[in-house]
């Protein structure tokens, strides 16, 4: 059975709601007759995982698979506790992810599966099967009207994942370049988005095109309902007056000349994260789960992964995802920094890991703009199992 400790509360108070989320943690110790895995599914039950109905449900398991080369994500074990929960509750689990805007080992759905399965996501290792849920080129998309959105109204969302009934972030809690951390807002927001909708995220404007890796095959030409790729010398253009930022010509694109000009405000982009997982959750069940281990200072999109920057803390889960957020960035900066990483080498200057690691960053506004839209809270108490 699990044990509660002692209740602690975070110090920081919310304006936005009077009552804190609640947030069950556990530590890494493993005695003798306990494993890992044991505990956690002992977390999921005491975080109220069976309240949940998966009786004949659709439920998208979503988790990051790695870009090959990247040894700090989540092993498949961590994602087979989960499926096997969700199959004994009487649910329909598949693991899932979209495609990446950006070139790499996950930019399509076939080279996105090679990786997924290199890495061990497959259903030997899982028990369930790894779906796309973007499509093979990253274009089947559903649109998600945000309610309340200032910056988005409309999210691309993989179609796969808005078709379940029910939605589980599988969170690898590590260190971001441009939002500071990656948790659950970021998993479901930012990963959920269709390659038009990371495009959507990371920019200000309009797809552009990479003149040198064009080849002219016109094949952006072809799916523009707008005639904005314009063929030229056996070069694509876009005409930004016709273009209406669908994102659309990148996922078709074969050599990716076309792309992202990636210019948006790294708060503003935290803040369309906050939108697109506003789309992703809002009228169905859903639970959030983080893993706070290997915390790399990088995401796990990189081909490499750096040393950790603190030691492994411990699994987190709770039905908000805020707080989830907020408990888990709360307990890497009060941990102690491993010498020699990329955090001890950095001016320490902000009295926080993150921003101490990517100092053009702030994760605040995240969870500021999360609380917001009114997905949850960064007052929580945390409970110990």
């Amino acid at each position: 059975m699990a044990k509660k400790s002692q209740t602690k509360k975070s110090v920081k108070p919310s304006k936005k709601t009077a009552q804190p989320s609640v947030v069950y943690y556990s530590d890494l110790r493993a005695k003798i007759g306990t494993s890992l895995p044991q505990k956690l599914a002992r977390l999921m039950k005491a975080a109220g995982f069976e309240n949940i109905d998966f009786d004949g449900k659709f439920t998208a398991i979503k988790i990051h698979f790695g870009e090959p080369g990247n040894l700090a994500f989540l092993r498949p074990n961590w994602a087979k506790v989960v499926c096997d929960y969700v199959k004994k509750l009487g649910g329909k689990p598949f693991l899932t992810d979209c495609n990446t805007l950006y070139v790499g080992g996950r930019k399509n759905a076939l080279d996105h599966l090679d990786s997924a399965y290199e890495n061990g996501f497959n259903p030997f290792c899982t028990g369930v099967h790894t779906i796309i849920a973007d499509g093979l080129k990253g274009t089947e998309e559903t649109l998600v009207p945000v309610k309340g959105g200032k910056y988005v109204k409309e999210a691309k969302i993989g179609s796969a994942i808005m078709s379940a009934d029910v939605i589980i972030s599988l969170n690898h809690f590590k260190g971001h370049e441009c939002t500071g951390f990656g948790g659950a807002l970021k998993n479901l927001g930012m990963g959920c988005g269709s390659r038009a909708g990371k495009m959507e995220m990371h920019s200000a404007g309009k797809p552009i095109v990479n003149k040198r890796d064009c080849i002219g095959c016109g094949m952006c030409a072809k799916i523009c309902a707008h005639n904005a790729p314009i063929i030229k010398n056996k070069k694509a253009t876009i005409d930004h007056n016709k273009c209406v930022g669908c994102g659309r010509c990148i996922g078709v694109c074969p050599k990716d000349a076309v792309c992202a000009p990636f210019d948006e405000a790294n708060d503003v982009l935290n803040c369309k994260i906050a939108e697109y997982t506003k789309a992703v959750i809002d009228s169905r069940p859903h639970f959030h789960i983080s893993l706070v281990i290997d915390v790399s200072p990088y995401c796990d999109c990189h081909a490499e992964n750096d040393l950790p920057i603190v030691p492994d803390v411990g699994m987190f889960a709770s039905f908000d995802p805020v707080a989830l957020d907020q408990a888990c960035a709360d307990a890497v900066n009060a941990s102690p920094i491993i010498e020699g990483s990329m955090l001890d080498e950095c001016e320490h200057c902000h009295g926080d890991h993150f921003c101490d690691v990517s100092p053009q960053t702030n994760w605040k506004s995240c969870l500021e703009h999360a609380e917001k839209l009114g997905l949850g809270t960064t007052l929580y108490t945390l409970k110990k199992v």
